[in-house]
């Protein structure tokens, strides 16, 4: 039984989106990221979906993309990205997908083993390039989501937290944030996150151990469409 991560799927098999305006790394990204499932993940397995996993608009669009997801092996645990329209209710989508494969993080927790998943969609953090008030307000609702999610699984006894979101933890100059102090306030041993593109971008996300806490970037050009094992 292992545990792995991926981030950015940007399915849209209802609406094709090229993603090679981001690179040609990007040509055929889909059946890259679907080969590499299939050659490391077992039934038993589990799987983090770092947000952005469709371009769908609704959840009727999205469920050709969630359907793929769904076939592939592993039991699957998802977070919402930016581009995640689709994922409008978290009770329609939990109507649309009743078992234990595909399960859907919002302001609660799910456990791999002796870990809880916890997780939020997280945000921008505040910066000199771009955070304006309306940043703010996202930024603190955000924290304070996943600050709910990481209380209800300390609050059911657990002590190994693993923390899940699809923004980065820190600004482009990976100062302290909000977010960060929340991981250390309640001992989270890995955060893993997503977003990120580019060569430059990916050197603006918060890598490896920091005030004891372990950072993974698992965005899935930063992983050449690969997933990336967090635990056996």
């Amino acid at each position: 039984m292992s545990l792995y991560a991926i981030g950015d799927l940007h399915f849209s098999t209802e609406n094709p989106k090229p993603m090679n305006i981001f690179g040609d790394n990007w040509d055929n990204h889909e059946e890259k990221i679907i080969t590499n499932w299939r050659e490391v993940v077992g039934d038993e397995d589990t799987v983090l979906v770092l947000g952005d996993t469709s371009w769908a608009m609704n959840l009727q669009e999205a469920k050709a993309d969630l359907d793929i997801v769904k076939a592939l092996p592993g039991k699957k645990i998802f977070i919402k990205g930016n581009h995640d329209y689709w994922w409008a209710s978290l009770s329609k989508v939990n109507a649309m997908y009743q078992d234990d494969d595909m399960n859907f993080i919002q302001n609660g927790y799910f456990t791999y083993g002796d870990y809880a998943i916890c997780g939020s969609r997280g945000w921008l953090c505040p910066n000199e390039v771009k955070f304006d008030e309306n940043d703010m307000k996202i930024y603190k609702r955000e924290v304070m989501r996943l600050e709910m999610s990481i209380q209800a699984a300390v609050n059911a006894g657990h002590q190994n937290l693993i923390a899940i979101t699809h923004y980065p933890p820190t600004n482009d100059e990976l100062e302290e944030s909000e977010f960060t102090k929340l991981y250390e306030k309640y001992g989270v041993k890995k955060v893993i996150y997503g977003h990120l593109h580019g060569k430059e971008s990916f050197d603006m996300g918060l890598k490896g151990i920091r005030n004891g806490i372990e950072y993974i970037l698992a965005s899935s050009d930063y992983l050449d469409f690969k997933l990336v094992k967090v635990l056996d």
